[in-house]
């Protein structure tokens, strides 16, 4: 699991704390993992497998706005305020992950402004790279830029 950006780089034992409110989990292909304007209250870091990220389209099927996969962290809204979710997940393969009691690093990050500041900044790293995808996908949904650039986000 040091792969995942999330992990690289922190504070001195900051690897160590986080990893204290995490465990091993199994999600079968096709599961909802969350759905958009729900309760954030974790996260993972994907350890083998993929999963969809989506947005509801009134009276549509999700559509995919992003692929993860190994290494990758799925879920950020759960260090912004109100903690509910902006899009939604589908595990489109078996996952297996490392999934974290969002809270609690919530509250380790406040304790420990280093680390918190340190996480904050990967987290943003995530989000803007996704950011970013998602301006590619609908400048050229087609084209090159549809495909799954290998990245670390």
């Amino acid at each position: 699991m040091g792969t995942t950006p999330l992990l690289k780089g922190l504070p001195l034992n900051g690897r160590e704390h986080l990893l204290a409110f995490a465990h091993e989990v199994t999600i079968p292909e096709g599961t909802r993992i969350f759905e958009e304007g729900g309760a954030a209250d974790q996260f993972w870091i994907i350890r083998t497998g993929s999963v969809n990220l989506d947005v509801r389209l009134a009276g549509r099927r999700p559509a995919v706005v992003d692929l993860l996969g190994p290494g990758d962290l799925l879920g950020w809204s759960w260090l912004v305020p109100p903690y509910r979710w902006r899009m939604g997940a589908e595990a489109f393969t078996l996952v297996r992950a490392h999934e974290f009691d969002a809270t609690e690093v919530r509250v380790l990050c406040e304790a420990d402004p280093v680390l918190g500041l340190a996480v904050a900044h990967r987290v943003l790293d995530v989000v803007a790279r996704r950011l970013l995808a998602t301006r590619y996908r609908l400048i050229d949904p087609g084209g090159a830029g549809a495909s799954r650039q290998p990245t670390l986000s």
